[in-house]
């Protein structure tokens, strides 16, 4: 009884954060950073044999942490979306530079401390993943953790109820997509060198990583093809900025 009050008097704050619009995820959004004692929150999809994508973040950092997420394909966000929470209350600590040692430097580098990812999950069926980040280190506090659950169970309502995402993890094409590049470009590269679309955007990332770009960026090039990944592990272009064809 009590979780279910707890549930109804959270919802109301949602609804109160969308001042007579329809209920969003971005206002379970704000909800959360409030109520679980966060500075930003995120929350990433994930779409049938593509990346995963940001439709909400709320703040600057939050982009940028999700941003990083996606081009590294590491973190608690990462984590979360096939093996349930992963909170880190230390981004900087040695647990979590181990578990995440690409992502947790980056993410302390940006300002984080603490990351927290709740799986947004109906049965067996994994849409996405809520992101927390804190900018102190420090662990949620039992009560901050459970409405924190409550909240991601209102976002996976809203993400169904609002087609967002579908039964199956696709997307409504109406809904449209962040960063549609990204996607084509995992397409192109899978056309160009013959791997699977996974491998793709492993190279897509690797390369991104390798040279300090935005994952978004890169793939802007290899679609404009001022950048092309040939079979061997080189990737090529020419001064001039256009495809070694």
């Amino acid at each position: 009884m009590a979780s279910s009050d707890r549930r109804m008097q959270l919802w109301s704050l949602v609804v109160d954060q969308a001042r007579g619009s329809p209920a969003a995820v971005g206002h379970v959004g704000a909800v959360v950073t409030t109520v679980a004692g966060v500075d930003a929150t995120a929350v990433a999809v994930t779409l049938a044999a593509s990346p995963r994508e940001v439709i909400y973040a709320g703040d600057q950092v939050a982009d940028e942490m999700e941003e990083l997420a996606t081009t590294l394909g590491e973190g608690p966000g990462v984590e979360a979306l096939t093996d349930g929470p992963a909170l880190a209350a230390d981004l900087s600590d040695s647990a979590s530079q181990a578990r995440w040692p690409i992502f947790a430097p980056a993410a302390v580098a940006l300002g984080v401390r603490a990351a927290f990812a709740l799986p947004l999950q109906v049965g067996g069926i994994h849409l996405g993943v809520l992101d927390l980040y804190r900018s102190a280190p420090g662990s949620l506090d039992r009560e901050q953790l459970a409405d924190a659950l409550l909240l991601a169970d209102t976002a996976c309502a809203l993400l169904l109820d609002a087609g967002t995402v579908a039964a199956d993890g696709r997307r409504p094409e109406e809904a449209g997509l962040q960063h549609p590049e990204v996607h084509q470009a995992t397409g192109m590269i899978v056309a160009q060198i013959g791997v699977s679309a996974a491998v793709a955007l492993v190279r897509l990332r690797a390369y991104a990583y390798a040279h300090d770009q935005r994952l978004r960026d890169v793939a802007a090039n290899v679609v404009a093809r001022r950048l092309r990944f040939p079979h061997d592990t080189r990737t090529v272009t020419d001064p001039g900025g256009h495809t070694d064809a």
